[in-house]
């Protein structure tokens, strides 16, 4: 895989020990980082990729899986931006288990969130057919993350939003104690308050939200 090892060599020439290590710190030394920021990083693959193209285009979902399964922390964004290109009114039917495996794997709200949003999120849009099984499956997973993704996933539906699934889910999961979960809830009411608020307003007055949800909820709207 050209790709692959041009990236690579890349990200080694590139690499920064005192950025890798900032990096790691930030996301709970959870994971190895090259040292390389995110702009830089991104004008890297872009060249390669470009290089690449015929490579990547025809092998999108392999090299995805083989770059998630890297350790350093950069492989895993590629990854992720890969897919978010390639497979954007593209996706089989059978994705699905492509996504749960990235979203199980390393995983941290920067990988999670992104592929919740742009990956679950546009996979759902061209499979509508799935989303009632999809939605129920991951948010009665044992994965903490696969419950976050199930509640996040319509972040930027905007009026396409289904806010009677985003109510349930919400309801779902509204005694949660994890932080990440308390916190999705309030992110995603958020994001719909800003088509509807007095929708969200009302859901947050008659349910007892936890107040972290509650809060992140109602941020932006004034007098709430």
């Amino acid at each position: 895989m050209g790709f692959i090892v041009e990236l690579e060599n890349a990200f080694q020439e590139n690499s920064n020990a005192e950025n890798a290590f900032a990096m790691a710190k930030y996301l709970k030394n959870k994971f190895i980082f090259f040292g390389i920021k995110t702009p830089e990083r991104r004008q890297l693959f872009k060249a390669i990729l470009k290089k690449n193209e015929i490579e990547v285009t025809a092998n999108a979902r392999a090299l995805a899986v083989v770059l998630f399964e890297k350790k350093q922390r950069e492989f895993h964004y590629c990854a992720i931006e890969i897919l978010i290109k390639e497979l954007n009114g593209k996706y089989h039917s059978e994705d699905i288990e492509l996504i749960e495996k990235l979203i199980t794997t390393h995983s941290w709200w920067d990988s999670v969130d992104t592929i919740a949003k742009n990956i679950l999120g546009q996979y759902l849009i061209e499979f509508p057919n799935v989303i009632e099984v999809t939605i129920s499956e991951f948010s009665s997973s044992d994965n903490m993350w696969l419950n976050r993704s199930s509640i996040l996933f319509q972040l930027g539906y905007k009026e396409k939003t289904d806010f009677e699934i985003l109510k349930e889910i919400c309801l779902k999961h509204q005694n949660s104690t994890e932080f990440f979960i308390q916190k999705a809830i309030g992110w995603s009411l958020r994001e719909y308050a800003k088509t509807n608020s007095e929708a969200v307003k009302n859901f947050v007055a008659v349910n007892n939200l936890k107040p972290l949800s509650k809060k992140e909820a109602l941020k932006n709207l004034s007098n709430a």
